[in-house]
């Protein structure tokens, strides 16, 4: 069987793309060609077999559909396991979504503009508005520019993204529990103190010091310490349950894999980012790493941003906890393993709870390959 498809890179992502026409409707069987195509599952770790990359960040693919709700289109995001047969639409990811306004424009979804393109989107999984400002020339996608992001060599054109009310992707609430921070009974941990919060994708915010770590350690380190990845597991899925998304620690590890994540933050510090590069503390907010189906994200989630932008503006949070005292503003400059992240929000306090309008952030995407997948 050959399916069309398109290959995006998405920020600091990677995935395939498929109009969701080309897909079988009958839903195991759509999912079957979506592993077969990424190579999924494969016991070794590698997705030999197919187009997915061996780690979280290039194991994803988009469905593209005729937009509802008001929208250009409709955007459903599949985060593929690489070891075992499952696709897990729980969330979004933040990062390929740069590229879904690139790939509507390029395939005739909307009228490109003269200059620029405001592409309307809603993403299926959080049932939530992006709006993606995409550069364009000629009737087409112009991704050539001089606008940089760390974790991708090179440059191209900006695009900006809007995430319009992202608060409560899943759970209905920008603080599920209400509280900007609860206390976590983690195997292996004790108590420890997090925030919970779900702003684009729902997260676990723990802080570096409560776990014996000082935030200068590397992805490597931390990949490689499998007494502590099972920890951070203990923490994220006790999060899931505390956050209403499970009955239970072991219900939310078997079915809960993309969702939700777990990020580590601390107050700035100078550290060696990924490309040997020094990150000076007083250039950054805070000092963080996420991670991703297990594994430490190279670069950061873009929701994962979105969450620590929002959270850094709710007083009482870890996160507002680690700021320097002068870091004020809209816009946080969030500190990750390849360099650094700006995010502008403003949370602001309602009758009802804490609520954020808006989110904006700003990648680069880039057509990589067009044809047909073997599945």
């Amino acid at each position: 069987m050959l399916v069309n498809s398109v290959i995006m890179r998405g920020g600091t992502s990677r995935g395939l793309f498929f109009h969701e026409r080309d897909l079988p409707r009958e839903p195991a069987a759509r999912d079957e060609v979506i592993l077969r195509a990424m190579g999924s599952p494969d016991p070794h770790g590698r997705q030999i077999d197919g187009l997915g990359g061996a780690t979280s960040s290039t194991s994803k693919v988009a469905v593209i559909s005729p937009g509802t709700r008001g929208a250009d289109v409709d955007y459903e995001f599949c985060q593929v396991s690489i070891d075992a047969a499952v696709v897990d639409r729980g969330g979004n990811c933040g990062n390929l979504s740069a590229a879904v306004g690139p790939f509507a424009v390029d395939e005739g979804l909307v009228t490109p503009g003269a200059g620029t393109t405001r592409v309307r989107i809603h993403n299926t999984n959080t049932g939530k508005i992006i709006v993606a400002t995409v550069p364009t020339r000629d009737g087409r996608f112009d991704p050539t520019g001089d606008f940089a992001i760390p974790g991708i060599p090179g440059t191209g054109s900006r695009i900006q993204l809007d995430y319009l009310d992202p608060g409560g992707s899943r759970t209905g609430s920008l603080l599920p529990t209400g509280s900007p921070q609860e206390t976590l009974d983690v195997p292996g941990l004790g108590e420890i103190p997090v925030t919970l919060i779900d702003a684009a994708n729902p997260f676990v915010l723990v802080r570096w010091r409560d776990l014996g770590l000082t935030g200068r350690e590397t992805p490597d380190e931390l990949d490689t310490d499998v007494d502590l990845l099972a920890r951070l597991e203990h923490a994220r899925t006790a999060g899931a349950v505390r956050m209403g998304l499970a009955a239970s620690r072991e219900e939310a590890g078997a079915t809960l894999r993309a969702v939700p994540k777990l990020a580590l933050v601390g107050p700035p510090t100078t550290y060696q980012a990924t490309d040997g590069s020094t990150v000076d503390a007083a250039a950054t907010s805070l000092r963080v790493a996420a991670l991703s189906m297990g594994q430490v994200h190279r670069a950061l989630p873009v929701t994962a941003g979105i969450c620590l932008a929002v959270a850094a503006g709710v007083d009482g949070t870890v996160v507002a906890e680690q700021l320097r005292p002068d870091d004020g503003g809209s816009e946080r400059v969030i500190g990750h393993p390849s360099g650094t992240l700006a995010v502008a929000a403003e949370p602001h306090l309602t009758a009802n709870g804490w609520t954020v309008d808006r989110v904006s952030v700003f990648r680069t995407a880039r057509r990589l390959m067009a044809g047909q997948v073997h599945v």
